[in-house]
């Protein structure tokens, strides 16, 4: 899912100079691919889809393959979009998919702990698609090479996870169903829109700089020697992330760990926009993908248990409004970025706006 969702990062730049790919145009893009996220997303959550999770999981990782690959097939801006689109849609099946399988299992095993380990795929999906991008790079090939590549590493992938990710249980041992009885009305108070408010301003303030930063590297004067390894950088920090923020959580508590997370990747996030020497600019990097994995899973955490504590609601309602949210942010957060790019001349002005948002996010989550 971390090639699938974010391999157009470090591509962008390649395409952009092959395809003259204007700012707002590359914006589109981006945003088509959240956009169907952000339908997956919440088309997976229910249940009444036929067949089984692991069927889900990997046909999904198939059409992740398929989606990416193609990108390499066209240079046409609405089969771009209809690809990213879909893309965007099997990448949210296999989170879905997979966390419901991988984290079951952890349960019964009780190690649930180790469904950090889970989510820091998402990191290691980045750091590799950097060196794959970066190898080809330096071996002058180009940008169609690196989807077509991109979906091959994907099949190899979806080999090794169809080996190794069992089906789900049959029976299951013991417990009472977790929807049982009937379903119970939810009701938004004042902290909760607080944290759903947040959440999607965090999916605004992320995404600019995570679709966008090899570009701003390669065509920010001084930032040029550093667009072989930001990307790196970026998945490098996701990896170990959920760790980090999850022993916050633990010990400061989800909503304060959240704002100081939110706080840290604002500044990341300026710094990126703020400089133009290689050392901060990395220092930023790392700062946005040492945050943004431990953001997103502290911010469902915390609606899911504000739900169970209040005693109300179907908890699945709240992560689909919390995703919705989300995906709202980060689909107008690449579309907006390009416009104002196009008419600046610059990314500053919308990675500012971006910092702003997760400092607004910060002290939503604080309160």
């Amino acid at each position: 899912m971390g090639i699938g969702r974010f391999v157009y990062t470090p591509i962008l730049p390649f395409m952009g100079a092959a395809l003259d790919l204007p700012p707002d145009e590359a914006g589109l893009i981006a945003a088509a691919n959240f956009l169907g996220y952000l339908a997956g997303a919440l088309a997976g959550a229910f249940r009444a889809l036929p067949g089984s999770p692991r069927g889900w999981f990997l046909g999904a990782l198939l059409a992740s393959a398929v989606t990416t690959a193609a990108m390499g097939s066209t240079g046409s801006l609405p089969l771009f979009l209809v690809l990213r689109f879909l893309g965007g849609a099997a990448s949210a099946f296999v989170l879905v998919f997979s966390s419901a399988l991988i984290l079951e299992r952890l349960a019964d095993a009780g190690r649930p702990g180790l469904s950090a380990v889970h989510f820091a795929g998402v990191g290691c999906g980045i750091a590799f698609s950097a060196l794959l991008i970066a190898a080809l790079a330096r071996a002058g090939l180009d940008w169609q090479v690196m989807w077509f590549a991109s979906g091959a590493a994907t099949l190899a992938l979806l080999a090794m996870s169809a080996r190794l990710v069992p089906s789900a249980p049959q029976a299951q041992s013991g417990g009472a169903p977790s929807n049982a009885g009937p379903s119970r009305r939810m009701g938004l108070d004042g902290p909760l829109i607080r944290l759903v408010t947040a959440y999607g301003l965090f999916g605004f303030g992320y995404v600019i700089t995570a679709t966008f930063v090899s570009v701003m590297a390669r065509t920010t004067p001084g930032l040029e020697e550093a667009e072989a390894v930001v990307w790196l950088i970026v998945g490098l920090s996701a990896a170990p992330s959920i760790f980090v923020w999850s022993a916050a959580a633990r010990r400061f508590g989800a909503r304060r760990a959240f704002a100081f997370a939110c706080l840290m990747e604002a500044i990341g996030v300026a710094m990126t926009a703020a400089t133009t020497a290689p050392g901060p600019f990395l220092v930023g990097a790392a700062l946005l993908g040492g945050t943004f994995m431990g953001i997103t899973a502290l911010g469902l955490t915390e609606a899911r248990s504000h739900m169970s504590a209040r005693k109300t609601g179907d908890p699945r309602q709240i992560l689909a409004i919390m995703t919705a949210s989300f995906g709202l942010g980060q689909v107008i957060g690449p579309w907006f970025a390009g416009e104002v790019s196009s008419l600046t001349g610059s990314f500053t002005v919308p990675t500012l706006a971006a910092a702003a948002a997760l400092v607004v996010a910060a002290g939503l989550a604080w309160r």
